[in-house]
């Protein structure tokens, strides 16, 4: 599943006492899609494992579940038992990829420290020189020209797409393909654009004209990064990073950089 790109829930008899309908270490291996594999005992405790496993796979965030058998009357739907199980409620994650748009000075800092914090790296440019295992050592992808990647890179919840291309018609190509990848079914978990705000505006000018709307728009981080201050290459690659982790972890009011809908929206009728 990881290997995929799936995501799914582990739950997993941690502790017993008593009579429970099933024994200790038993798994049961909850899809996204509701399918599972494995038991810890059906009944009334499997449905309420498999309800919790969905919640699990959607907040990345493992639960403790425990079952009083003898004590609850709602447990004795069929199950001839009178003990207590407390089961283990783990995601199963595939890895995080990290597809970065351009091969420039900030990618070459961006791709090791993402790399280092768990992100596999995949690199886009139609510069060979730009693009190849000697300048990123640690990428699991490469891609000669964006024409490959936009056909080849089926985006989803554990992509994580970075746009740092050497000028406004390189990301806003990007952009625009990101944006787009929606209406055929793959919704990447993250869309990052780097620039100064007065470029954002005028890439989503440019993109409302091609029928893009603000609510699209929404979903980018732009300007990308966490508000740290940051100047050098190195500190930007620590701040995009970090707000890639805070994407990842579910991380709620950072200092992030993004033009907020609202300044789209007016900014764009002027």
């Amino acid at each position: 599943m990881r290997a995929a790109g799936e995501r799914g829930a582990l739950a997993t008899i941690v502790h017993t006492n008593g009579s429970i309908p099933s024994y200790e270490s038993s798994r049961m291996l909850v899809r996204d899609d509701g399918s599972i594999l494995g038991t810890v005992g059906g009944g009334c405790v499997e449905a309420e494992v498999w309800a919790a496993a969905k919640e699990v796979i959607l907040s990345e965030q493992p639960r403790k579940l425990t079952f009083n058998l003898n004590h609850d009357a709602e447990y004795d739907a069929g199950l001839i038992c009178g003990g207590t199980l407390e089961i283990f409620v783990e995601p199963v994650l595939p890895p995080p990829m990290l597809y970065i748009f351009g091969g420039g000075h900030v990618s070459t800092a961006v791709a090791p420290i993402a790399h280092e914090a768990g992100f596999r790296i995949g690199i886009v440019d139609d510069r060979e020189a730009f693009a190849n295992l000697e300048r990123f050592p640690m990428a699991a992808e490469i891609y000669p020209s964006y024409a490959d990647a936009f056909e080849k890179i089926q985006p989803n919840s554990s992509s994580y797409i970075l746009i740092v291309t050497r000028g406004h018609s390189g990301d806003m190509r990007v952009l625009a393909w990101a944006l787009g990848t929606e209406g055929r079914g793959f919704v990447p978990r993250y869309i990052g654009m780097m620039g100064s705000k007065r470029k954002v505006i005028a890439v989503y000018k440019a993109l409302e004209k091609e029928g893009f709307t603000p609510a699209q728009f929404d979903r980018v981080h732009a300007p990308v990064g966490l508000d740290i201050g940051a100047l050098t290459p190195q500190e930007i690659a620590v701040s995009i990073t970090a707000e890639l982790i805070a994407v990842r972890r579910n991380a709620k009011d950072l200092p992030s950089k993004s033009v907020k809908i609202s300044e789209i929206a007016q900014l764009l009728q002027e």
